[in-house]
């Protein structure tokens, strides 16, 4: 992530780029400095034991999932059957843009 412009913020859909998770759809639940981003899915990574990410090995993309944001910012946490569902409907919105021909090609995300 080269851009400036783009900050990661809570809630956030990131696709892991590096690491034993590549290829992977997570979610930004803390930034922990200016570099690193705690991120969870629900499943392989509880909300309690989040991975420590470097932003530079993520791809942002330009959609925050409002529930989780909400939950966090409300309670200071979130259940990872909430992180699970966020990713579902993410993954079957960007699979029904790509099968309806609507040309999503990566545009949306933020690097």
């Amino acid at each position: 992530m080269n851009d400036s412009d783009s900050t990661p913020r809570i809630g956030q859909i990131v696709l892991i780029n590096k690491g034993r998770d590549a290829g992977q759809f997570a979610i930004i639940i803390n930034a922990a400095d200016e570099k690193f981003v705690l991120i969870a899915d629900g499943d392989r990574r509880k909300f309690d034991r989040p991975k420590k990410k470097n932003i530079q090995h993520l791809t942002l993309y330009d959609y925050v999932s409002s529930e989780v944001r909400d939950s966090l910012t409300e309670a200071g946490r979130v259940t990872n059957g909430k992180l699970r569902w966020a990713l579902t409907n993410f993954v079957e919105e960007i699979l029904d843009v790509v099968e309806k021909g609507d040309g999503f090609d990566g545009e949306r995300r933020c690097n």
